[in-house]
């Protein structure tokens, strides 16, 4: 009888460290289908599931979860309105909306640790698809711009940089930040996936100082040498042993007092720990994903390139995301 009892405090146990996920996917749900705009003002389910051509049960369903948690409120039998706007995600429209991490979250991260008993069993690993998965990648890496930024722009403006190379661009989001704040700035993105290599070239086309260009960094050669490189949420598409060669050759590119900075989940982090952990079971998941570096990795890399680490914060602390500059020495 005291068994039985321990197991089912256990699986109460469970099922309460499990609600929070109930938030995350009423909200994605909400974000992927715009649902929380159709219910700015009180609508029935009814109405908007008319609208949206929607499954007016399953509709139904997601609306009586978001009375519970209380994203939705209801007024008499059948009105609901969307209650909490600062939480939620706002319209899939708006490229800065937090339902893109929402989106990544259920779409690939998720899925993927849900695989892992298959792959342990199978020893395989899976292959990602960065034609597919590469734009929602792009987005919610701009949204690490928006706590980078601060500490990139004062960096500028202290070192008076003039010339900036970012690879990886993805979106273009801090190319156009940068350009905003320093108009004669010779700005340069450099973006391996076609397609938001478009995306980019749309995003910045009113910023005349900025230069998009689709290819590999390994093939690519600057005219000239740069005050500043970028290299932000792309150390895990590289494999540990070329990432000392990578930045070898971005070294190769600066000029006598250029930096190169780096934004990255970070292993084993003082700050973040628990997501840098589920972050690099996630890329090892992949066959063309590698772990994310830990600060010792950073710091012999630094050594053997004879670069100094002036700047080693965190950006994201729940996540273990840092901001590192390596400057030559």
């Amino acid at each position: 009888m005291i068994k039985e009892y321990v197991r089912l405090l256990k699986a109460r146990n469970w099922m309460k460290k499990n609600q929070p996920f109930l938030y995350s996917w009423h909200a994605y749900v909400g974000f992927e289908l715009d649902l929380f705009s159709q219910f700015r003002k009180w609508r029935t389910v009814k109405d908007v599931a008319s609208s949206k051509n929607l499954q007016e049960e399953l509709l139904l369903r997601w609306v009586e979860v978001g009375l519970a948690i209380r994203h939705l409120k209801k007024k008499g039998e059948d009105k609901i309105k969307t209650a909490s706007k600062f939480s939620l995600p706002s319209t899939p429209k708006n490229p800065r909306s937090t339902g893109i991490i929402l989106k990544e979250m259920m779409e690939l991260h998720i899925p993927t640790l849900l695989s892992y008993p298959e792959l342990l069993r199978s020893n395989k690993r899976n292959t990602f698809d960065h034609e597919e998965h590469g734009p929602t990648v792009a987005r919610t890496s701009s949204l690490l711009e928006q706590l980078a930024l601060p500490r990139l722009l004062k960096m500028i403006r202290k070192n008076k940089i003039k010339r900036i190379i970012d690879i990886g661009c993805g979106e273009g989001g801090y190319l156009t930040r940068i350009s905003v704040k320093f108009p004669n700035a010779d700005l340069t993105g450099i973006e391996i996936n076609e397609e938001v290599a478009e995306s980019a070239r749309n995003n910045c086309r009113d910023y005349k100082n900025i230069n998009i260009i689709n290819s590999n960094v390994h093939d690519y050669m600057p005219e000239n040498k740069a005050d500043l490189i970028m290299v932000n949420n792309l150390l895990h598409y590289i494999e540990p042993q070329d990432r000392k060669q990578l930045l070898f050759r971005l070294k190769s590119w600066l000029s006598r007092n250029g930096s190169i900075t780096i934004i990255t989940p970070i292993l084993h982090s003082k700050k973040g720990e628990a997501f840098s952990s589920v972050f690099n079971s996630f890329f090892s998941a992949f066959e063309n994903l590698y772990p994310t570096p830990a600060e010792e990795d950073i710091i012999h890399m630094a050594k053997e390139l004879n670069l100094k680490i002036k700047t080693y914060k965190p950006v994201v602390t729940e996540g273990g995301w840092y901001f590192i500059q390596l400057s030559s020495k």
